[in-house]
């Protein structure tokens, strides 16, 4: 009987909440306007603190209502300002609510809004608008929907603390792309943003620096402006230095930290200027101890991973501060059982946010590791670094994942851990596992790993041989993203590299012609050059040449005759040339060169040409043609002293390529020989 029970008496509670929340929206319909004013008052009280009140008023139309008598001019001013509170309070709520909100067209009233001379409710709509933006699921677009909004908002910076606080706050949210970047520059974000600097509200500068980290973001236009600019006479990276300092609250300092980094990375400052190397790099190292909260550490390693991605000589500097190394192995141990928070709700909340420690670590491992050898061996050296590596392949996370692999990928660069930690661990097979199923940007990153386990000298290439990986790489060759064709075919010419006929072999069955070819003319010149690096690699050694030419030399010789005749690079060509130069090493291929005179006078050509590599690599192809001990040479060498190839080896023995001319001397020997 209970059970029966319980479904009419949760209708009726509902009803009751239902009918309170009814008698709510019905006041706003009063004809009188005193009651309608004191209905939107006592709705302002009853929703504070109460999502699900917010909820019922939303579902009962209460925001179109609000809406409409915020935007009648019979309406009082304290009206209009109480109906904007309301709705910044019903935004307060979930991501439904705001949903709901955007849908009734909240934005666009509320910047009309805006126009009004009374600072009282210009702030109500501002902070209502501010709610709206600041939530993930809001568009940012429309901010810029109408050319005249950014341009009215600069101009009610002035007004008050509270429009400085709010209208900052907006700008450094919706600020996401570079078109946004320029449209707020342009419109004198700087100048109207810098003075708020040394505002006497600690959240006007506060919301300032964000804006002006968002600003200068992989944006030098902005970053270049910046430098120049001074505040109160001071010089603005001076500002962001003091803001850094210990006594300064931890979100200031990090966030003029990453003002200070973005705009070292857009080239605004240098890698060795003091304000980076005594005080920026320092500030981020300290962010990454375990007094800081999880948000803070994450945050400061990716910032210092950022800042030092491309500078060996900050890498080397950040490596040996306050133990950065050692520090970040802690990233992998918390929350541990015996941390230090007493806070129920913050050890859940960090418990549901380690993974993110760890993605910060494995991306400031991979940034530090990037150049420097001995870097790389003291990470590898970290208690159980490899098996941290290994683990996070597979993390549930796949941001988690990319940057794990990325660390492995940074660590591959070293022919030392080639030979050592990554066998020892057998991380190839993890890594497979990886490949077989993944998102492009793992992906990319993964199989640019696989090219470094490949190489001639890594005793994991056998055992990835044995896996089966060819066929996995020729599909990569077949993506549509040209990272992904360029990291399939690498490994490939990585793989071919002095390898046995029989992989060479199994490379060519698999790939099949009509893609080699297909790789032979793709758009991007990456792809184009590790194609003629696979093929310049499957034609080496005799045997395998001659093998290989016999079942594709026709479609192999018109590819090299395409690509010299086109407009392609010098790096392009002299592989091309170095390909013939193969051929020509042949026994039985070197007679494809010669009953093709076409092919014969583009080499001639290629001799004479102005670029000394291009000539040295056509003067190995017939060095290769005319030497000496092999059968057929005299037959060879009369042809081409008829084409006049003995004339321009003459005139190349007085090169000032001291290379070049040897060559030529070496060729002209085989003559007198």
């Amino acid at each position: 009987m209970a059970c029966l029970l319980e479904a009419p008496l949760r209708i009726s509670v509902l009803s009751e909440v239902t009918a309170t929340s009814r008698h709510y929206v019905d006041r706003l319909f009063d004809p009188d306007p005193q009651k309608v004013l004191q209905g939107v008052i006592d709705m302002k009280n009853a929703v504070i603190g109460n999502n699900k009140q917010k909820a019922n008023l939303i579902v009962l139309g209460a925001v179109p209502r609000l809406l409409y008598l915020l935007q009648q001019s019979c309406s009082s001013l304290q009206l209009k300002t109480e109906c904007a509170v309301v709705l910044g309070s019903l935004a307060m709520g979930t991501e439904n609510n705001i949903k709901s909100l955007v849908d009734c067209h909240i934005i666009p009233t509320l910047l009309q809004g805006l126009l009004s001379p009374d600072l009282i409710f210009i702030e109500a709509c501002l902070r209502c608008l501010r709610t709206v933006f600041i939530s993930p699921v809001t568009p940012v677009q429309l901010l810029y929907t109408d050319p005249t909004v950014i341009p009215h908002l600069m101009s009610l910076l002035s007004n008050s603390q509270r429009t400085q606080e709010y209208i900052t706050q907006i700008f450094s949210h919706c600020c996401k792309t570079p078109e946004h970047q320029t449209v707020l520059f342009n419109h004198g974000a700087i100048q109207n943003i810098a003075p708020l600097l040394i505002s006497p509200s600690y959240k006007v500068r506060m919301q300032a620096l964000k804006c002006f980290s968002v600003l200068a973001y992989e944006n030098t236009q902005v970053s270049m402006t910046l430098v120049n600019v001074l505040v109160d006479g001071e010089q603005l990276t001076q500002v962001f230095v003091k803001m850094m300092q210990r006594d300064q609250p931890i979100e200031m300092q990090l966030t003029a930290a990453k003002c200070l980094t973005y705009m070292c990375r857009a080239g605004a400052i240098r890698t060795d200027d003091n304000c980076v190397v005594l005080k920026t790099l320092p500030c981020l190292v300290r962010m990454c101890s375990k007094e800081h909260l999880l948000e803070e550490r994450v945050e400061g390693a990716e910032t210092l991973a950022y800042l030092m991605e491309p500078d060996v000589e900050l890498q080397r500097i950040a490596s040996t501060t306050d133990h950065l190394v050692a520090m970040l192995a802690d990233y992998f141990k918390y929350p541990s059982s015996v941390s230090a928070i007493a806070d129920i709700k913050r050890l859940d909340h960090d418990l549901k946010h380690a993974h993110e420690l760890r993605q910060a670590a494995f991306k400031l491992y991979a940034s530090l590791g990037s150049n420097d050898e001995d870097i790389r061996k003291k990470i590898t050296e970290t208690e159980n670094m490899m098996d941290r590596i290994v683990s996070g392949l597979s993390e549930s996370s796949i941001k988690t994942r990319l940057a794990a692999v990325r660390c492995l990928h940074s660590l591959s660069r070293s022919v030392q851990q080639l030979r050592t930690s990554f066998h020892d661990h057998a991380v190839w097979k993890p890594l497979m596992k990886l490949l077989q199923n993944a998102p492009d940007e793992v992906l990319v990153m993964a199989s640019s790993t696989l090219c470094n386990l490949l190489l001639e000298f890594s005793p994991s290439k056998e055992p990835i041989l044995e896996s089966g990986v060819i066929e996995l790489l020729c599909s990569l060759t077949q993506s549509d993203s040209p990272a992904l064709r360029v990291n399939g075919i690498w490994a490939l010419m990585n793989m071919a590299f002095q390898a046995d006929q029989k992989v060479k072999v199994e490379i060519v069955r698999c790939l099949g012609t009509e893609q080699l070819f297909r790789l032979l003319s793709d758009p991007d010149t990456n792809v184009l050059m590790k194609t003629l690096g696979l093929l310049r690699n499957l034609l080496s050694k005799r045997p395998h040449i001659d093998q290989i030419m016999s079942s594709h030399g026709k479609q192999i010789m018109q590819a090299v005759t395409l690509i010299l005749e086109a407009e392609h690079s010098i790096e392009v060509k002299e592989q091309t040339l170095c390909i013939l130069a193969n051929i020509a090493d042949g026994n039985t291929a070197k007679d494809l060169l010669m009953t093709n005179d076409d092919m014969l006078q583009k080499v001639k050509y290629y001799m004479g040409h102005s670029n000394a590599n291009l000539q040295l690599a056509a003067t190995f192809c017939v060095s290769n043609l005319i030497w000496n001990e092999e059968d057929g040479s005299q037959e060879r060498q009369d042809k081409l002293r008829e084409m006049g190839f003995v004339d321009i080896l003459h005139k190349l023995t007085q090169s000032a390529d001291p290379n070049l001319s040897d060559r030529a001397k070496t060729a002209l020997q085989q003559y007198l020989a």
